[in-house]
């Protein structure tokens, strides 16, 4: 038994060197893409399909669900260094600058080339931007674009326009400003439904809509110059943004659970006509057609508390691939790239998945009317990953909490005011 103990060892000794060579060739020869995205995995896997008979090189789609499963598996793969050669980041730019300064993401500015016929002007401009840090970005991270966007999202109002008809309001005039909105608010919980829900137990759909009603009324430098420590949080422009929740709470239209409620919960909320307004993002047309597919809705942009600036909506790349700087087939993974970012197959993903696409002048099966018109509001759109300088996610988190005291009165806009401002002073120090 000893004997044959020591038998076997000895064939793994010889074996192993050989077995990690094999291990080695495989992955020299096929592109590996790790990716979370549960929806769209029979198209890539299609598409992955095509692209060997195209070119005879094999790409391997790994699907790893559900996103914090995913997010677990990359952060095991850059700490030990067994990254596929395609991936991508679930998170935002500090996460994204923390994988590039690991030494763990191609810069693919040269790829992209500049002009009118290079690879980068395919693209929706806000979409390829969502992945490039410009010199002398907060995080050190040299200059570049590091991503190759799939498609794009935007997180704007929506509002169902028979609940608009019956309520009295003109099913195809959304409000435009903050006051009209509560005024829509109020007439919609008089036909018996709530005027506004929305999933923000989590925080980041909060955040989205500070961000876009502060971009609105004060402009992009006064809140650059505020995530810099030039303007204080207290300032009256940013008490005006917190009071707007205030008034939110006291019109006294929204759902109940708004705080607590999860965005799948929201969703169903809408979808089942009991609610007249939400706030959610392009995603929303295909989880909307599988909860109720008469529903009859429209998006519209945050309404405006000022009007010295346009109105802004989240909006950027919703899924961006990552090519590994330490890959052994780097440029295959960029080729591949090139080829799925090709009109015909970002056609082909649009038709499948029915997901806006992030490459320009796609057309196909799958863009409706009104995903349509979730694309156009990428105009003038603003993304956290674009932003000069980055709020520190502490202080992100002083204001979406505050924002949640506001709604359930259990503080107030200048308070919540001040100790955003105290978590700002508290993070030039750490």
């Amino acid at each position: 038994m000893k004997k044959l103990s020591l038998i076997s060892l000895a064939v793994i000794v010889v074996l192993t060197p050989f077995l990690f060579s094999c291990k080695k060739l495989t992955r020299s020869h096929a592109v590996v893409v790790w990716h979370w995205m549960t929806d769209r995995d029979e198209a890539l896997q299609e598409l992955a399909r095509k692209y060997k008979e195209e070119t005879g090189q094999e790409v391997q789609f790994q699907l790893y669900a559900p996103s914090d499963v995913y997010s677990q598996k990359v952060k095991v793969g850059a700490q030990t260094n067994s990254l596929p050669d395609i991936y991508g980041v679930l998170g935002d730019a500090q996460d994204l600058a923390h994988f590039i300064e690991a030494g763990h993401v191609e810069n693919l500015t040269g790829s992209l080339g500049e002009g009118p016929d290079s690879w980068r002007s395919t693209f929706y401009e806000e979409a390829i931007n969502t992945a490039y840090f410009k010199a002398g970005n907060s995080f050190n991270v040299p200059e570049g674009t590091y991503g190759i966007p799939l498609d794009v999202t935007t997180i704007p109002m929506i509002y169902n326009k028979s609940l608009f008809a019956k309520a009295g309001l003109d099913p195809q005039k959304p409000p435009q400003t903050w006051t009209e909105f509560l005024e829509a608010g109020k007439a919609l919980k008089k036909i018996g439904v709530t005027g506004f829900v929305s999933g923000w137990a989590e925080t980041w759909l909060i955040y989205s809509l500070v961000t876009d009603l502060a971009h609105n009324l004060m402009g992009a430098e006064k809140v650059m110059d505020t995530h810099a420590g030039k303007v204080s949080y207290t300032d009256p422009d940013w008490v005006a943004v917190f009071t707007a929740f205030e008034q939110l709470q006291k019109a006294g239209f929204v759902d109940p659970s708004l705080v607590t409620l999860g965005n799948k919960a929201a969703e169903q909320a809408f979808s089942q006509e009991r609610s007249g307004i939400t706030f959610n993002g392009s995603w929303a047309v295909n989880v909307y057609a599988g909860m109720n597919d008469k529903l009859d809705y429209a998006p519209f942009p945050p309404p405006q508390l000022g009007n010295k600036f346009p109105p802004c909506v989240w909006g950027g790349a919703g899924s961006v691939f990552l090519v590994n700087a330490k890959s052994e087939v780097k440029d295959k993974a960029v080729a591949f790239l090139k080829w799925l970012s090709d009109k015909k197959q970002a056609s082909f993903m649009v038709s499948a998945t029915r997901n806006l696409s992030a490459v320009k002048d796609v057309g196909g099966e799958g863009v409706s009317p009104v995903l349509q018109q979730f694309a156009d509001l990428m105009k003038n759109s603003i993304h956290p990953n674009r932003f000069l300088i980055s709020e520190d996610p502490k202080v992100q988190e002083a204001i979406t909490k505050g924002i949640q005291s506001i709604l359930i009165s259990e503080k107030t806009p200048s308070k919540v005011a001040e100790e955003v401002q105290k978590a700002k002073e508290k993070s030039k120090t750490e």
